[in-house]
């Protein structure tokens, strides 16, 4: 009978699969989906793509990912060895995101130009006023 060796970098404590940790820091519902998203080339270990689910993250390493409709910049602080509960959770990282615009600034004004939903195919005339919008000739 052979003996299954043990994961000595889990046992340590100094790295850990990105899909992993992701799913630990309950970025992710299930770690399938955190292995797809980092399949999908949608993650960035210090500013560099990876396209591994099994690319090691350590304590102080900087993830930059998508969740939902925002762009999350997160420092690793912690490893941690479970999925536990979400204060738990919270520990294992720093948000480093930058806050959204609030609803009354310039920044988070809507598009200037809006089309109703079901309104149909732009016209020509639409085209045009889009294009005189963003000032081109």
């Amino acid at each position: 009978m052979a003996v299954k060796k043990a994961d000595t970098s889990q046992e340590t404590g100094e790295k850990i699969r990105l899909d992993k940790w992701l799913w630990h820091a309950r970025f992710f519902k299930t770690r399938s989906i955190a292995s797809k998203v980092c399949k999908g080339g949608k993650v960035r270990i210090n500013g560099t793509h990876t396209q591994k689910a099994s690319a090691v993250v350590q304590p102080g390493d900087v993830l930059t990912f998508p969740q939902a409709n925002d762009i999350k910049v997160i420092k690793l602080l912690e490893l941690g060895v479970r999925r536990g509960p979400a204060p738990e959770a919270q520990t294992l990282y720093e948000d480093l995101t930058p806050p959204a615009p609030k609803p009354d600034s310039p920044e988070a004004a809507q598009p200037p130009f809006v089309r109703d939903a079901g309104s149909g195919r732009p016209t020509k005339a639409d085209r045009r006023a889009v294009d005189k919008l963003k000032n081109r000739d």
